[in-house]
């Protein structure tokens, strides 16, 4: 039964009776969300954040859309618009970037003045009863989707035509190729979409290489006021639309998920291809062909070319706007979408865009909202827009990913090879423009193998460097250093974008990777000896092929390592200050490479910041916050006035956890694991004998957190020649992280039985010892409530690597960038950070508990304290010796789960 709750004048639709800190969280966003500031929300794991945010972020929204019709109804009554109506400021602008002074100029007659009032009024009078139209349309639409389920049935109808066309017109192709007709006019089809279109550099022209170019207009459909709410992986998106159809808001919120091709694709022919970038290629092929029936249609020699090559049964525009409409009748999951794709035979990828401008709530994956053409590609349009960031404890560190790029010795000498033999093969056919700038390529890619010490035309495998090591470049050092400096990168990139020569590329040596099409001749063993080179480049021997005797069962093409290179020259015009080019020079070219490094996170996050109307940046572990603040607030250019924090604590009674900070362990061994200390054999026998100890009074699961892969081996090798790790043993099933993904999950379910069983047997054995790392794969997203987590231990602090170049980088620019050398408490803040990640795995719900071991006397530091989160900072003891901690662990455990 949902509540109906109310805060001051705001009323708040909850599923059941909030927390009074969920209800603190709800007024504070609306808050935020009315005022248009930027709000950095932390709310622990387990107090209910998710619906908090749909509760609050929604009550807004229908606020906000009520007031909206209520004035616009005004309006359009008394037939008077203020000159300030629909182009009122957003409310973070300051009064000097408001609406500019339209006053009548100096000398001009009252009466024009006058006259040009009105003609505005009336003008915007008219866009309000369009736009009330446009509404009413709308959701008219919606409504008559949802009464009317005959609409479904002549769609279907509609659909089981079409296929029946598509295998009529398959059948037919078929026994004309049978018969021996249309296969040269193929091949040469082929040949042609490989061919670069002619390009000219000066043509100012905007084009759109995304979904259906000839229907654009039908796409410039007006955005309505929506929530964009964004998180890291597509388990946490469907998580979150799972609490919207659970919440009050339900039934009448128009949501849509979007998310890769790899996700929403429904051709199993595309499907199975299995890598990202050969599922976008030939999506994007196919969608190619689709477009040349449809504008070659008059020529009858180029139709019988282009007709014999594929294209995508799903991707048909009746269908996909259909299915953009029907998935905002209800909300559904992105598996839900998929399915609704399937059964309408229509692209969710591409359908799912055709619902953004309706949609009230878009659901996406950080890389769509963060990476600017990702975003623009995908029809996503922030003015004056909400947008929430969710899971934003590593928010720099994915944005400085999106937007870093590496590439090898390898990749260099095989995109150098692979350009230079599509250019030899095409060059009679190729314009003057392409091949000027397939020469700035060309060029470009032979400077880059030569600033790693290589020759480009040698086989980069044999190739041993002379000079090794690091070397960290501004980014003008390394133009001058490769002497690319008279090129005009931005030119290049722009010649990538709309040539698409990667792709084109990518087609070529994907044609010439099997059964080559060119007639027995010279051209012919060269293009082998060239198969053959590429082959020698793949990077290892044992990649998995296909079981199938098609052509899919040769080895899997990845994508042209022009792809890859592209994104390394676009990250090469970012400003000098924002970013460096570290060169690393191994044994080998192949193993060599030149990897850009975003330093300023904050010049791709102003886009965002700038153009939505207000944003939240939330998670369950947001401390330290300063990262935020400096790192991508004041960096964007954000005023303080603009900023507000809001953290509120658990749900939990305060005596249900018991985070302590041991200074010594039962030897009296001072605890201070740092890196000249850390491997000797005493300090490495006091972590066994504590977590012995601890294994004699913990019921149920512990989870130990070691700094490190390589200490935690270190520790275990040392144990097991101690006899320490027998002795743990007897209390506890010892379980070790594992190093691949894949088998994450398999030791997590053997030692969740483990613990379940012994609950149930009761012996000596009372639960299992889970090792793990920090940062590794357990210290995020999983889940050890109750049994699972009844003791959490932190070995040492996780200090990140003062000797890496990438770092010492990064604290410098900080240090030139910001007042009060911000850099100095970097280090500190990623180690907490991660510190918080991993303590945060405990506790998940009110009526929890849980001890949490903090081994390392530095973490007694008040300045370190202060970067607990509060409703641990607020619990914890200090102890500076072994026994007291060693009491309170017993009394506290015996209290909560009774004797054992």
């Amino acid at each position: 039964m949902a509540d109906q709750i109310q805060e001051g004048s705001i009323h708040f639709p909850f599923p059941y009776t909030p927390y009074s800190i969920q209800k603190d969280f709800m007024a504070e966003l609306y808050r935020v969300l009315e005022a248009g500031k930027i709000g950095i929300f932390e709310s622990p794991t387990g107090t209910g954040k998710s619906l908090s945010l749909i509760c609050g972020a929604l009550s807004w929204l229908r606020d906000f859309e009520r007031k909206k019709q209520q004035e616009e109804a005004r309006l359009l009554d008394t037939g008077i618009a203020p000159s300030n109506h629909l182009e009122e400021p957003p409310p973070h602008m300051s009064t000097s970037q408001e609406v500019p002074d339209t006053s009548k100029p100096a000398g001009e007659p009252d009466w024009i003045a006058q006259f040009v009032q009105k003609k505005e009024e009336k003008d915007k009078i008219d866009r309000l009863r369009d736009e009330q139209v446009r509404r009413k349309k709308r959701e008219g639409h919606l409504q008559q989707i949802r009464h009317n389920a005959h609409l479904k049935y002549a769609a279907k109808r509609m659909r089981q035509e079409e296929e029946e066309m598509e295998r009529l017109l398959r059948l037919s192709k078929e026994m004309l190729a049978a018969a021996g007709s249309g296969q040269p006019e193929e091949e040469l089809g082929r040949e042609e979409d490989l061919v670069l279109a002619e390009y000219d550099s000066d043509e100012e022209k905007k084009t759109v290489s995304g979904v259906l170019e000839e229907d654009d207009e039908d796409l410039e459909e007006e955005h309505v006021t929506k929530i964009y709410y964004c998180s890291r992986t597509h388990s946490q998106l469907m998580q979150f639309v799972h609490e919207v159809q659970k919440s009050p808001f339900g039934k009448e919120t128009r949501l849509i998920t979007l998310g890769s091709r790899q996700n929403l694709c429904v051709n199993e022919e595309v499907k199975r291809l299995g890598s990202v970038h050969l599922i976008n290629d030939r999506c994007l092929e196919m969608q190619k062909n689709k477009h040349e029936k449809k504008n070659k249609e008059e020529e009858k020699a180029k139709k019988r070319k282009t007709e014999t090559r594929t294209s995508c049964p799903f991707y048909n525009y009746e269908q996909m706007q259909f299915l953009g409409d029907e998935v905002l009748v209800e909300v559904k999951d992105i598996e839900q979408l998929v399915a609704l794709g399937k059964e309408a035979r229509a692209c969710p990828y591409y359908g799912s865009r055709f619902a953004v401008p309706s949609a009230q709530l878009v659901v996406l994956p950080y890389q769509m909202l963060l990476h600017a053409a990702t975003r623009h590609a995908a029809g996503i349009k922030l003015q004056g827009q909400v947008v929430i960031i969710d899971e934003a404890h590593n928010l720099i560190d994915s944005i400085t990913s999106i937007h870093s790029a590496e590439v090898s010795g390898s990749q260099l000498c095989q995109a150098h090879s692979q350009l230079s033999q599509y250019m030899e093969r095409y060059r009679k056919l190729l314009k003057a423009k392409n091949l000027m700038y397939i020469k700035q390529i060309l060029y470009l890619l032979e400077k880059f193998v030569t600033v790693l010490g290589g020759n480009v035309k040698q086989n980069p495998n044999t190739q041993n460097l002379f000079q090794t090591g690091t070397e960290l470049k501004t980014i003008n050092d390394f133009l001058f250093q490769s002497q690319i400096d008279n090129i005009n990168l931005f030119k290049v990139q722009r010649y990538f974008e709309k040539s698409m020569v990667s792709r084109k590329l990518f087609g070529f040596t994907k044609e010439y990777g099997g059964v080559s099409i060119l007639p027995p001749s010279k051209e012919q063993s060269k293009l082998t000896g060239f198969q053959h080179f590429l082959q020698s480049l793949k990077p290892g021997t044992g990649a998995p092929s296909s079981s199938s005797g098609e052509d899919e069962s040769q080895p899997p093409w990845l994508g042209s390592p022009l792809m890859q290179i592209e994104s390394f020259l676009a990250a090469l015009t970012t400003a000098n200050q924002d970013g460096r080019v570290i060169v690393s020079r191994q044994g080998s070219l192949s193993q060599s490479s030149l990897r850009f490094l975003l330093l300023n996170p904050s010049v791709h996050f102003a886009q965002v910041v700038k153009e939505c109307r207000a944003m939240i940046i939330a998670g369950g572990t947001m401390q330290p916050v300063a990262d935020f603040r400096e790192q991508l607030l004041q960096c964007a250019g954000i005023g303080t006035e603009r900023v507000v924090e809001f953290s509120c604590g658990h749900v939990i009674p305060p005596d249900n956890i018991l985070p302590i900070v041991l200074c010594s362990g039962p030897s009296n061994q001072q605890l201070e694991f740092i890196y000249q200390k850390r491997e000797l054999p005493q300090m490495m026998d006091e972590i066994g004998r504590i977590l012995c100890n601890l294994c004699n009074v913990v019921p149920g699961g512990v989870v130990c957190f070691f700094p490190s892969y390589e200490y935690l081996y270190k520790v275990q090798a040392h144990w097991e020649q101690s006899g320490l790790l027998t002795r743990l043993a007897v209390k506890k099933k010892i379980f070790q992280e594992p190093n691949r993904a894949n088998q994450v999950e398999q030791v997590l379910t053997e030692y969740s039985k483990c613990i379940k069983r012994c609950s149930q047997v009761k012996g000596v054995m009372t639960g299992a010892l889970l090792l793990s790392v920090v940062g590794g794969k357990m210290s995020e997203g999983i889940n050890f409530s109750d049994d699972l987590g009844r003791c959490v231990v932190m070995v040492g602090m996780p200090y990140p690597n003062i000797k890496s170049l990438e770092l010492q980088e990064k604290m410098a620019y900080l240090d030139q960038t910001l007042p009060n050398s911000p850099g100095k408490s970097l280090i500190e803040n990623l180690c907490m950070k991660a510190v918080n990640q991993s303590i945060g795995r405990a506790i998940r719900h009110q009526q929890d508990f849980a001890s949490i071991l903090l081994l390392d006397q530095r973490y007694s530091r008040p300045s370190i304290l202060a970067k607990l989160p509060s409703w641990i900072r607020d619990q914890v003891e200090i102890k500076a010796t072994f026994g007291p901690a060693f009491a309170a662990l017993r009394k506290f455990h015996r209290e909560k789960s009774g004797p054992s």
